[in-house]
């Protein structure tokens, strides 16, 4: 069975890591190879709109699995060198697929989301949280750094001082200070979490489709280049956006004070 279901709601794609017995470590073999092809089939995939991802059970994902540090086994075990190649053919293949998804994502964190798993979470563009989810990057509480690129990923979404003391701490914090520090957009009450993840994604996927890829890309884009480039970015990108269909349909709904409706042409 997947590590990954994947349920098609129209225009939203819910994307479950189904581990549930196990609090859905990530990270085992093959992993990476599963993410991608996802990954690469949603971005070919004009009508998908807006992507949720969330954990089945009681948590998002604990993380690496544990169990097999312990053992020595699949991409933690052999010698140094396998142990490094498991992590760029693997876990790092995921987090980059994770992060090169053209779609806007949306983390809905349902439990514990650590070490590995809060990465992912963070790799989202937005992250709502049931009021039990829980945040940490324990890296070095198992003797271990942050290798799944914590470090470039939660300096830049809570600033580079909470994240040290994340990380230097090991602390774990809750859902709701996990508000307070810009984690998550919004915490709410458990049975409401998924409904709140759709009711969100439906907004964004009434926008339309090219427009909302090229706006993700350049919030990306923007914080990587300088002012200047973005500029230029946004000028190139922006003349393409005039001549589109959507364009045209979103200007006239304006003017005629109704819903538009935009098909990606």
């Amino acid at each position: 069975m997947s590590f990954i279901q994947i349920t098609r709601e129209g225009p939203v794609t819910i994307l479950t890591f189904d581990r549930a017995d196990s609090m859905n470590p990530l990270g085992a073999p093959g992993d990476g190879d599963a993410f991608a092809s996802i990954a690469n089939t949603i971005n070919r995939d004009m009508e998908c709109r807006v992507v949720i991802l969330t954990g089945a059970g009681r948590a998002f994902s604990a993380g690496g699995d544990i169990k097999a540090m312990k053992d020595k086994t699949g991409t933690f075990g052999g010698t140094a060198p396998a142990i490094s190649d498991g992590y760029r053919d693997n876990i790092h293949m995921m987090l980059r697929a994770l992060h090169g998804l053209r779609v806007p994502v949306i983390a809905a964190v349902n439990g514990p989301a650590i070490g590995l798993g809060c990465d992912v979470a963070c790799l989202a563009d937005i992250r709502i949280a049931s009021e039990n989810a829980k945040f940490g990057v324990t890296f070095l509480k198992l003797g271990i750094i942050p290798g799944d690129g914590g470090t470039w990923i939660l300096p830049r979404v809570i600033g580079m001082s909470r994240a040290a003391e994340l990380f230097y701490t090991g602390d774990v914090i809750d859902a709701q200070t996990a508000k307070d520090w810009g984690l998550v957009s919004r915490v709410v009450v458990p049975e409401a979490l998924m409904d709140e993840a759709r009711a969100l994604a439906g907004r964004i996927a009434l926008l339309p489709p090219h427009a909302l890829r090229h706006t993700k890309n350049l919030l990306r884009q923007g914080q990587q280049v300088s002012y200047d480039t973005a500029l230029e970015m946004a000028a190139n990108t922006q003349a393409m956006m005039h001549t589109t269909a959507d364009h045209a349909e979103g200007v006239a709904a304006l003017i005629e004070k109704r819903q538009a409706v935009f098909k990606g042409e």
